[in-house]
This record gives C-alpha cells, sequence and structure tokens, in this order.
C-alpha cells in the first residue's frame, strides 16, 4: 500500500438510494433472525460512509471475548480489519485497537491480509483519541443501563471486559464523533437505537447497550458492517478496495489459530455467529457482485425522464 497516502478520492456526489437499498439488503436482511438489523436503511449507510469519507484518521475498538470458552470471538476483527484497510486505501491514518485478551486474535487476523496495525488498549484513557477525527466501534461490548456488560444469552459478562466503550463519552465530550457497527443490540454504539431496540426486543431490553454514537449500523453479523462499508469505499477509490476472495478463510483461519470461537457455537473453526464459511463467502460474492454492478452501471444516473 505503498502508494495510499498519495491517493485523492474524487469529489462525491450522494450514492442513489436503490444503491444503499441493494447493498443493505446484502449484509442487513434478518438472515440470523436477530431481528436487529430491521432497523438498517439507506440514510443510516449515507451517513456512515459520510463519516468515513470526512475522517483523515481513524481509530477502530473490536474484540468481543466470550466468557464461556475463555477466547476471543471470530465476528469482530474480521471486519475491523478489512474496514480500516479499505480505510487507509483511501490515505486514512487508520489504527486497530483491542484489550490484551483479544490483542493476539486481532494482530494475526490483520496480519493474514495485510491490515493496519493493531494497537493494545489497558482502560479507556482518552488520550487514546488523541490524533484521531474518527472512533469505530464494530463488535465491541456497550455497557447496558445498569452499568454492566451482557452477551445474547443475558448473562453478565463484566468479568472479562474492559470497559473501552467508556471512549465514547471521551470522544463526545472532544467533538470526536462516533460510529457502532453491531449484530445484537449489546455492542458499543447501539445505545442510539436503544428506543426502537427495546421495542423490538422487548424481552431482551434491559441487556441492551446503552453506549450511544453518531451514527450506528444495525448489520446481521457485525463484520458484514465492515466488508460492506469497504465495498461502498470502493466507490471513490475507483476500484475493488473489500474483501477479497480467500482472504475471510485466512483471516479465519488465523484467527482460530490464536483459539478464537464462534460466538454462537463456543466452538473453533473457520464460522462467525453460526455461520459457516461456504454461507459467508456467499455474502462476500454478493458484496463484490454488488461493487461490480455499481460500476458497470456508471455510478449514479439521473432521474429518466417522464414519457
Amino acid at each position: 500500500m505503498s502508494d495510499s497516502s498519495a491517493f485523492a478520492p474524487a469529489p462525491m456526489t450522494p450514492l442513489p438510494g436503490a444503491a444503499l437499498d441493494s447493498l443493505r439488503g446484502v449484509v442487513a436482511s434478518d438472515l440470523g433472525g436477530r431481528r436487529v438489523s430491521l432497523l438498517s436503511d439507506a440514510p443510516l449507510w449515507e451517513r456512515a460512509f459520510s463519516l468515513c469519507m470526512a475522517a483523515r484518521s481513524v481509530l477502530i475498538v473490536t474484540g468481543f471475548f466470550i466468557r464461556s470458552a475463555s477466547a476471543p470471538e471470530t465476528d469482530g476483527p474480521p471486519g475491523a480489519v478489512i474496514l480500516g484497510r479499505a480505510l487507509a486505501l483511501l490515505g486514512k491514518r487508520v489504527c486497530l485497537a483491542t484489550d490484551r485478551s483479544n490483542l493476539s486474535a486481532l494482530d494475526a487476523c490483520s496480519g493474514s491480509v495485510g491490515g493496519p496495525s493493531a494497537l493494545c488498549l489497558d482502560g479507556p484513557d482518552p488520550a487514546a483519541l488523541k490524533g484521531f477525527d474518527l472512533l469505530v466501534f464494530l463488535e465491541r461490548p456497550g455497557r447496558a443501563a445498569d452499568g454492566r456488560y451482557y452477551n445474547m444469552k443475558g448473562e453478565d459478562i463484566g468479568s472479562v471486559v474492559v470497559p473501552l466503550d467508556d471512549l465514547a463519552l471521551a470522544a463526545a465530550g472532544s467533538g470526536v464523533p462516533v460510529l457502532g457497527i453491531g449484530d445484537g443490540g449489546n455492542e458499543a454504539g447501539m445505545g442510539t437505537l436503544y428506543e426502537p431496540l427495546s421495542r423490538l426486543l422487548p424481552h431482551y431490553a434491559p441487556f441492551l447497550s446503552r453506549v450511544p454514537s453518531t451514527v450506528c449500523l444495525p448489520v446481521d453479523v457485525s463484520n458484514w458492517g465492515g466488508y460492506a462499508l469497504a465495498a461502498l469505499l470502493s466507490v471513490p477509490f475507483g476500484r475493488w478496495a473489500g474483501l477479497n476472495e480467500g482472504e475471510e478463510e485466512r483471516m479465519l483461519a488465523a484467527l482460530r489459530d490464536r483459539g478464537a470461537v464462534d460466538g454462537v457455537s463456543g466452538l473453533g473453526g473457520c464460522s462467525v455467529d453460526g455461520f459457516a464459511l461456504p454461507d459467508l463467502n456467499r455474502v462476500s460474492s454478493r458484496l463484490r457482485s454488488w461493487y461490480a454492478g455499481y460500476e458497470e452501471r456508471g455510478g449514479p444516473r439521473p432521474p429518466a425522464e417522464p414519457s
């Protein structure tokens, strides 16, 4: 990526709603049945894309430790890596961050595909935000209303969580926008959708994150949110900047070798949130097809003249 710092993206016209809706349909169609992604819409994707484009320096915080397996989760690092790599290709300074329990897995995941470097944070020190003008949480635990952290079973997992979600408060205090990406509602940044999520999932409302964000993207699998944003960033980049064929398997193999597990099954292997590798590859293939189709159509077109 030696030439990335010299790249200047072309001026952008607003992406058409139809294109954003078709992209949303790939990664936020309630494929996993959690219902959270039902709140995803084109305006959210437009705002998330705008935040990414406006930023010059981005800190991406990820890592969800599975208490029952005493291991990092396979969801989070791959999405953070691919999003971070795409942002770097657009000439932005990017750093990935997590806590000590998740660092080895994140570092291996990023190294397997030439992604950004990973930083270890032992706590939510506001100094970590110095020099960054966008904070992204991607599959990172967020505090519930009672100040505790919960998994999708409603179990208290606070004993294995470093409260990096508190960086959201530091960001708000210093005027740094926050982008949150999640699939369960218990992630940092998803608090912005607390009210509609609590109506959608009344049984899970006590466990939902109350940590807010400037924009949050509810998706079927958090990794897919990062992949889809990388697909969107490919438009101003002028060529594909997202997940390449074979890279999902390489990242998951690297994670498996560092002991990471599927957050749903609790087992090691090349799966994410219960989705096996063939299912994951179908999603990444559809994202590449989305970009290819967008380019073939020449991007945004004016509305047809009335007949």
